[in-house]
């Protein structure tokens, strides 16, 4: 019992290391992609900023276009079912830890939902990243984000492997445009809405289609 305790905590220490490790090479590649982006559409048109901006340790985000993408750091060990994602692989089959994972989230948010606290306003989960014990990820999203199938077993985590996962998360979420509720359903305002600074007549994203759903489960077996 203590050896598999023993072995258990050490192999989550170990894959949420390379998470860490992960994301903060993810925080370098969207800094730099900014400065590039802002570089670029500067001179083209100045009204359209592209900013970088740090939260905490296991959080920041992307503002651009009246988007907002928020990159967390979830600080669980998970697994999945046999069937799901890259669990039936000779790669992940030839290693018992090779079934846990560190993951990183990417959010999709409208960026006057954050400036003007409207605290109902929806986000939308854009793609997923997960890390191994080996430091090898794999990429999952939205249908919108059009990404290749990757084989773990050849994909470490590379600078190259996150811009991809930046870029295709800003084109997703530029993409998915606002949509205004029709006036049937604005006619109406509360007081508390009001007070609140609740836009009621403010359009909503479309929202995303996933082409797998499955919730994750915990290194012990448990939904979190």
């Amino acid at each position: 019992m203590f050896d598999g305790l023993q072995q258990k905590s050490s192999a989550k220490q170990a894959i949420y290391r390379s998470t860490v490790a992960t994301f903060d090479l993810l925080r370098h590649v969207s800094q730099e992609l900014v400065v590039e982006l802002s570089r670029r559409i500067t001179p083209v048109d100045s009204s359209v900023v592209i900013e970088y901006r740090p939260v905490n340790d296991m959080e920041f985000h992307i503002r651009f276009s009246g988007d907002l993408l928020v990159f967390v750091l979830h600080s669980n060990i998970v697994t999945f079912a046999d069937d799901y994602g890259p669990m039936p692989t000779k790669y992940v089959q030839a290693d018992f830890w090779r079934r846990f994972f560190g993951h990183i989230m990417a959010y999709n948010f409208m960026a006057d939902s954050i400036k003007y606290q409207r605290f109902n306003d929806p986000g939308y989960l854009v793609g997923r990243l997960l890390i191994n014990i080996d430091r090898h990820y794999f990429l999952e999203g939205v249908q919108q984000l059009e990404l290749p199938d990757n084989d773990m077993s050849d994909s470490p985590v590379t600078d190259d492997s996150l811009r991809l996962f930046v870029e295709s998360a800003m084109i997703a979420a530029v993409n998915n445009d606002l949509v205004a509720p029709p006036m049937s359903e604005i006619q109406k305002i509360t007081v508390k809405q009001k007070l609140e600074n609740q836009q009621v007549s403010r359009g909503s994203k479309l929202g995303f289609s996933f082409s797998h759903q499955q919730q994750p489960h915990n290194i012990d077996g448990l939904p979190y």
